[in-house]
């Protein structure tokens, strides 16, 4: 059990890391402003150097602190509705998914540009259902699920990868989604982020106290008049579509939904109604850091922070499998 001063602690240190992170960020680059030249550029008078960092930097930090919140707390409503430690929208597939139907839209339906967050959705879905069928034999085996998972995140890879080599890398914005590129987004792209974020975001707040039910016993659950299998489909939905939302504008981030709901189980404890406001600031803390570090790491080449995440991620998910053995593996 996690005391409420641990509670405050972590949100008050993590909020803080977020906004001297903000700053590192927005001076990570050429050029550099200072805190009070920010502000004063920003809303006294006009500053050419704050003008060409709000234009070129300031999208791509929220489009990242935002795209993270989302993600994380798509992660942390699979692994309630699963039960499994290990569910991760990029693991299981749903993101690769999203990020085909957002390629498909991209490619020859450009005009479709502000609802392709639905149509992400919808391959999203699509993918989530898949999952879920093949892994369906009797009953639904948390073990199963994630190599069933495994296996259609590589399908759909591949299939965004042959059509990005195929269109001969032509398409910008295929390109960007198929690579989880940043760098290039615009506030055009975060306002359409934004938009369905916000949605997802506080539907996830709605269903916090489900969330904490469906960690019970199903036949607890159903003893208190609750329907076990429509709350499972609401949670399951909202979870889809905050992956999916942030995989249409930024492309599929590999851990950061297995990462980041573990760290703040750590730091919050299990209540959703805690752990769930507290994802969308580590989640956003998280791939902002990532995206900070590719940025700086080679200057002045950039690594994406999608690899950023695999790589800080891959041996993460290796621990948790070694420790999840014997309760999912059998």
């Amino acid at each position: 059990m996690v005391s409420t001063r641990k509670k405050i602690l972590a949100f008050a240190i993590t909020l803080a890391g977020l906004l001297v992170l903000f700053l590192l960020a927005v001076n990570t680059g050429s050029l550099k402003v200072t805190p009070g030249e920010l502000i004063r550029g920003l809303f006294v008078e006009y500053n050419e150097n704050v003008a060409a960092v709000y234009d070129l930097r300031f999208p791509r930090i929220f489009i990242a602190m935002f795209g993270g919140g989302a993600v994380a707390v798509s992660g942390v409503l699979l692994q309630a509705v699963m039960k499994n430690p290990l569910a991760d929208p990029g693991i299981i597939g749903i993101s690769s998914g999203a990020s085909f139907a957002a390629v498909i839209i991209t490619a020859f339906f450009p005009m479709l540009y502000f609802v392709t967050p639905l149509f992400a959705f919808l391959g999203g879905m699509a993918a989530c259902v898949l999952v879920y069928t093949l892994s369906w034999k009797g009953d639904l085996s948390p073990l199963r699920i994630i190599l069933v998972g495994v296996a259609v995140n590589a399908v759909f890879t591949g299939l965004m990868s042959a059509f990005n080599s195929a269109s001969g890398s032509s398409y910008s914005g295929v390109a960007s989604i198929v690579n989880a590129n940043i760098s290039m987004k615009t506030w055009e792209d975060f306002q359409t982020l934004l938009i369905y974020v916000v949605i997802g975001l506080g539907a996830s707040l709605f269903v916090s106290g489900q969330c904490n039910l469906l960690a019970l016993e199903d036949k607890t659950v159903r003893s208190l008049g609750i329907d076990v299998t429509k709350s499972r489909i609401l949670v399951s939905v909202i979870a889809v579509m905050l992956a999916s939302i942030a995989t249409a504008i930024m492309g599929p981030i590999s851990f950061l939904g297995l990462i980041v709901p573990h760290i703040a189980r750590l730091l919050v404890g299990s209540n959703h109604k805690v752990l769930i406001p507290y994802a969308i600031v580590l989640g956003a803390f998280s791939l902002l850091l990532a995206d900070t570090i590719g940025r700086t790491i080679a200057m002045p080449y950039e690594i994406s922070a999608s690899v950023i995440m695999s790589v800080a991620g891959g041996p993460f998910f290796i621990i948790l499998l070694r420790r999840s053995r014997k309760g999912y593996g059998q």
